[in-house]
C-alpha cells in the first residue's frame, strides 16, 4: 500500500504520507458520525438538534416525552421566544383541531387535521416509507401528500387521505410531450382516497431550480409511474408549461378543480419576490377564481438534497414568507375563502403554535414524519444509501422498514404532538389553536427586551390593500405586481418614487 501510494498520482496526501494519509480519510468519513452522536450537544446540531430528533422519536414510540429540571435554553438569547399564558385556562381544548378547506366554488370540502404529512414523493421514499406514512394517515386521521413523483399504489395500499400535489413535470398526469394530460389527472384525481390536489409552485429546499431525482433512483416502477424514462435522470423543469401569467395559473387551478370534481385545490411555493403574492391576489381579485388553500414552505424546508447555495441562500424563511403571504391574502379580503398553511422544519407543539398565531391555518412536517418512521438523519437521502430504508430503492435497506409497525408510530407522533398543541393553547386560555393571535407570541429582540410578535411583523387588517395599499408599508409592491405577468409592473425604483 505504502508503495502504491508513494506512485499513484491522483491524491496528494496520500503521495506525500503512504499509509498515514488513509487515516485522514478514515477520520473525515466518520467525522458526521461522531460530531452527531459524541461531540454536538442536545440543541446545536443541524438540520435537526438531538432534542429535535429525540422528541419526535420518544413520540413516535410511545416513551416519555417529559423533560426534567428545567430548560436547556438559553431564555437571554436573540432567537428565544415563547407563549403568552393566561391565569384563566382552558379546561376543555380540542385535542384533535380541524380545519375545514373549501369555498363556494368548491363542491366537495375537506375536513383537515392541523398538522399533516408534507410533499415527499415516491422515489425520494422508498415504497415501504410510503406504505407506512399513509397507515399513519388513515389510523391518525391526517392527509399524505404525494410530493410531485405522482400518485403511486403505495400511496392507496392503506386507505389514508392523500393530497395529490402536481409540480412542472406533471407526474402521473404527463402526457408523452411532458405537458399536463387532463384525462390522466381527471381518472386518477376522482380516487375516493385523493381528498384534494395541489399545485407545486416551487419548493423551500430549491426553489426556482425545479427538482432531480438521480437515475440511480429511477428504477423501472417509478418510472411507469412517473411517465418517464428508467434509468435516467428524472429532472422536473424549473416552471410550468401549463400557465405562465398569474391570471392563467388561476384558469389552471380552476380547471383541476372542475376535473377532480370539484375537490378542493391549492398552490404551494416557497416566496420569493414580494411582489409575486400580490400578483396572486390581484389575479384572484380580477379572475374571480379563488383556490382553496394556499402552502408557503419556508426557505429552510426541504426532505429532498439540493445544491447547497440553494438551501442555504435562496428562498424566505418560514416566519416571513408566511406572514407576507398571510397579508397579500387579509389585505385584499380573501383570507376568509383561501385558507393558509405552513411547512418549514415543524417538529413540535410550539412550532405549531407560531405558524398558526402568524396566520397559518394548519402545518405540514416532512422530516419530522420521516423520522417518526425510522429516519436517523444520516443524510445519505440522495446516494440511496439510507441506513434505515426510508429514502433507499435497495430492497435490502427496505427490509428494516417495517409498515405496520412504522405507521402506527407517525400517528403516534402525530396524536402526541397535537396534545402537546393542545396543552399549549389551553394555557394561552383558548379551545381551539385558531384563537391564537400573533400578540400571544413574545420574541426576544436582546438580553434587554422582548416585544410581541405583531411588533416584529406588521399584520395587515381586512381589505386594507382594496382601501388604502399606500398606507401599508407594501405600497411599492402593490403597485408593482401584475394580475396578467409575474414581472413587476415597472422598475421598483420609479414605482417607489410615484407612490411616495
Amino acid at each position: 500500500m505504502g508503495l502504491h501510494d508513494w506512485f499513484q498520482r491522483g491524491w496528494t496526501v496520500t503521495r506525500n504520507f503512504p499509509i498515514a494519509g488513509h487515516i485522514r480519510a478514515l477520520a473525515y468519513e466518520l467525522r458526521p458520525y461522531l460530531r452527531a452522536y459524541i461531540v454536538e450537544d442536545d440543541l446545536t446540531g443541524t438540520p435537526y438538534s438531538f432534542e429535535a430528533r429525540n422528541l419526535v422519536h420518544a413520540r413516535a414510540r410511545g416513551i416519555t416525552d417529559t423533560h426534567p429540571f428545567g430548560t436547556e435554553r438559553d431564555v437571554e438569547t436573540a432567537d428565544y421566544h415563547w407563549v403568552s399564558h393566561s391565569i384563566s385556562p382552558c379546561d376543555t381544548p380540542d385535542t384533535d383541531p380541524r380545519i375545514v378547506v373549501g369555498n363556494s366554488q368548491t363542491k366537495q370540502p375537506y375536513s383537515a387535521s392541523i398538522l399533516n404529512i408534507s410533499a415527499m414523493s415516491f422515489g425520494a421514499l422508498s415504497a415501504n416509507a410510503v406504505r407506512a406514512l399513509n397507515l399513519g394517515a388513515k389510523l391518525g386521521r391526517f392527509y399524505h401528500d404525494t410530493g410531485e413523483g405522482g400518485l403511486s399504489q403505495y400511496h392507496l395500499e392503506n386507505g389514508g387521505d392523500i393530497v395529490w400535489e402536481l409540480g412542472s413535470g406533471y407526474f402521473g398526469a404527463r402526457a408523452k410531450d411532458g405537458t399536463f394530460d387532463p384525462e390522466q389527472f381527471r381518472d386518477k384525481a376522482a380516487h375516493d382516497q385523493v381528498k384534494m390536489t395541489e399545485i407545486k409552485l416551487s419548493q423551500g429546499a430549491k426553489p426556482g431550480h425545479g427538482g432531480l431525482l438521480p437515475a440511480a433512483k429511477v428504477t423501472s416502477e417509478i418510472a411507469a409511474i412517473r411517465g418517464v424514462p428508467a434509468h435516467q435522470d428524472c429532472l422536473s423543469p424549473r416552471g410550468h408549461k401549463a400557465f405562465s401569467t398569474p391570471i392563467e395559473m388561476m384558469e389552471f387551478a380552476a380547471k383541476m378543480r372542475d376535473l377532480s370534481g370539484g375537490k378542493p385545490v391549492g398552490l404551494k411555493l416557497c416566496i420569493g419576490q414580494p411582489h409575486e403574492p400580490f400578483a396572486m391576489v390581484k389575479a384572484m381579485l380580477e379572475t374571480g377564481i379563488r383556490p382553496d388553500f394556499i402552502v408557503v414552505d419556508g426557505g429552510e424546508g426541504g426532505t429532498g438534497a439540493a445544491p447547497l447555495e440553494l438551501s442555504d441562500w435562496v428562498g424566505m424563511p418560514l416566519s416571513e414568507g408566511l406572514v407576507l403571504m398571510r397579508n397579500a391574502l387579509v389585505g385584499a379580503g380573501l383570507k376568509e375563502e383561501v385558507r393558509l398553511a405552513a411547512s418549514g422544519k415543524v417538529y413540535s407543539g410550539m412550532g405549531l403554535a407560531l405558524n398558526i398565531a402568524q396566520g397559518a391555518d394548519w402545518c405540514n412536517a416532512a422530516r419530522a414524519f420521516m423520522l417518526s418512521i425510522g429516519c436517523i438523519q444520516a443524510q445519505r437521502c440522495h446516494l440511496g444509501t439510507c441506513p434505515t430504508g426510508v429514502t433507499s430503492q435497495e430492497p435490502g435497506r427496505q427490509r428494516g422498514l417495517v409498515p405496520e409497525v412504522q405507521g402506527e408510530r407517525a400517528a403516534r407522533f402525530h396524536r402526541k404532538t397535537l396534545a402537546a398543541l393542545a396543552d399549549i393553547v389551553a394555557g394561552a386560555g383558548f379551545a381551539h389553536p385558531q384563537e391564537l393571535e400573533p400578540h400571544h407570541i413574545m420574541h426576544r429582540t436582546g438580553p434587554e427586551k422582548a416585544e410581541p410578535m405583531d411588533r416584529i411583523h406588521t399584520f395587515l387588517p381586512k381589505g386594507i390593500l382594496l382601501d388604502a395599499p399606500n398606507d401599508t408599508i407594501y405600497a411599492d409592491w402593490w403597485a408593482a405586481a401584475r394580475a396578467d405577468n409575474f414581472r413587476p409592473a415597472t422598475d421598483l425604483a420609479s414605482v417607489r418614487a410615484r407612490v411616495r
